[in-house]
């Protein structure tokens, strides 16, 4: 909010200030009426203890190893995001991630980023996973280019399979002496996970009549009583360091007791609707006859299962709703607008075109697809990669077009969307899957910070970014398929 307040600002010294109702027509609504009807539905489904079976389920799964789980998770995220956008994989996954790190004594926030890391890289593989590759299949003067939506998918699901290929083994040595487990006995992180919880409860109620105080004094009262037991705790357990249960056999049959459906009419409905919600996002990319946004989708969707699961207190519901990703979205399309009205977007792109330029024609090709990958790597770590691609792809055209430069299009797209798609590794803000899975994230008691984020996004955006370059030199430079 501040960056986009200092971005008006900075419009308004230049003598365009916007109106309100400008500034508003700016917000994505389309992305918050996805993200608030999506975050509706994982809501209602997290009562029926579906995440926690699902959780059970992925440790019987990975035979009790760590390792081989979190690979798993990773790979499974990677590949729904690959037809689901990565903004939905992160709000169904994420819950089931962390209801199976608290089961296994497990601290979620390596896990977790490094789940989100992989939906990035899995959402660049399909014409429909990333935003950024919506952008460049849907223009019309590319597809008349002869870049359609099959050819697209078939070059780009190529280049992200090499890109795992040596992002799993870089993930494994990033972490390589990290130590998942928690340090501490489960019963002592469970809780420290239940204070927190109970204070953000206590602050969240607004004390504006006697009885909210009263709520709101017991709370706080709780929240203290419990740190006295938790103070007791530390004292009598000594710190250890779990290690790997090596009879998960047994541990797993009283994970199951433990941790069934419990709502298994309910379970159904969720299901039923999600599938069809999921089923009309496809519809909607790959069937010109249906006009419903992926918004509208979500929100009906939320609708129709508000009113199935007879839903009667509906502020319980909108309390798991994260408000404060929403407006950071809204703030992040305003601010986004601003600096392309600054010319700020494009004035990289048109220096990315004369750099292409004072190249020699015969490494034209070669250097236009290292800059436009690097460049929008860079660009997409540090802002948003849906205006950036917006901006990229007429600039990239009128390149082509030049008859100084003459360089086909598809490689240059292709390197667009590689940049764009991974570069949103690089930062916590870059990619809006990150940004959800963090808000989420915090709300359970669990948030990472900027820095935890860079410390293994980054190295992930530099290998998978040279892998991609070399695919694309590979396939274009070397054996000429442009």
């Amino acid at each position: 909010m501040l960056g986009s307040l200092a971005a008006l600002a900075a419009l308004a010294v230049m003598g365009d200030r916007p109106s309100l109702a400008r500034v508003v027509e700016w917000i994505d609504f389309e992305t918050l009426a996805l993200l608030f009807g999506m975050m509706i539905l994982v809501a209602i489904f997290s009562e029926t203890g579906f995440f926690d079976y699902c959780a059970v389920k992925a440790y019987r799964l990975s035979r009790g190893r760590v390792w081989a789980m979190t690979i798993m998770l990773c790979l499974v995220a990677a590949t729904l995001s690959a037809f689901l956008d990565n903004v939905t994989t992160s709000l169904l996954f994420t819950p089931v991630t962390i209801r199976l790190c608290e089961v296994l004594n497990l601290d979620p926030r390596h896990v977790l980023i490094a789940e989100v890391i992989f939906t990035n890289i899995g959402g660049a593989a399909t014409a429909i996973g990333d935003p950024p590759n919506v952008i460049i299949v849907s223009n019309q003067e590319l597809r008349e280019a002869g870049l359609d939506f099959a050819g697209f998918t078939a070059h780009m699901f190529v280049g992200i399979c090499f890109v795992l290929l040596f992002c799993v083994p870089l993930l494994r040595l990033l972490y390589w002496n990290k130590k998942l487990y928690n340090k501490e006995p489960s019963e002592v992180v469970e809780l420290k996970h239940e204070i927190h919880v109970w204070r953000l409860t206590a602050q969240r109620i607004s004390p504006a009549s006697r009885e909210e105080t009263a709520v709101r004094e017991l709370l706080l009262r709780k929240v203290l009583a419990l740190e006295h037991l938790l103070a007791r705790r530390l004292r009598t357990f000594h710190r250890q360091i779990s290690r790997e249960d090596k009879n998960w056999e047994a541990n797993i049959q009283e994970l199951q007791r433990k941790h069934r459906i419990s709502d298994g009419a309910l379970l159904a409905k969720c299901l039923l609707v999600l599938g069809l919600v999921i089923l009309m996002f496809f519809l909607s990319s790959l069937v010109p006859g249906v006009h419903l946004g992926l918004g509208w989708i979500a929100v009906l969707g939320a609708i129709w299962l508000l009113i199935l699961a007879d839903i009667h207190e509906f502020e319980i519901i909108l309390h798991r709703v994260e408000w404060a990703t929403l407006l950071f979205f809204a703030a992040l399309f305003v601010l986004m607008e601003a600096l392309a009205h600054l010319h700020l977007i494009e004035y990289v792109g048109e220096q990315t075109t004369l750099l292409i330029k004072m190249v020699p024609e015969d490494r034209r090709l070669a250097a236009a697809i290292v800059l436009v990958l690097w460049v929008s790597a860079a660009a997409s770590s540090l802002i948003d990669n849906i205006p950036f691609t917006a901006t990229m792809v007429p600039v990239l055209l009128s390149l082509s077009r030049d008859p100084e430069v003459r360089l086909p299009i598809p490689p240059l797209m292709y390197a667009l969307a590689l940049g764009a798609c991974l570069g949103g590794n690089g930062t916590l803000i870059a990619a809006s899957a990150n940004v959800v899975c963090a808000g989420i994230a915090e709300q359970r008691g669990y948030g990472f910070s900027f820095l935890q984020f860079f410390r293994l996004g980054f190295p992930m955006v530099i290998v998978s970014c040279t892998v991609g370059m070399c695919y694309l030199l590979v396939v274009h430079v070397v054996m000429g398929w442009s």
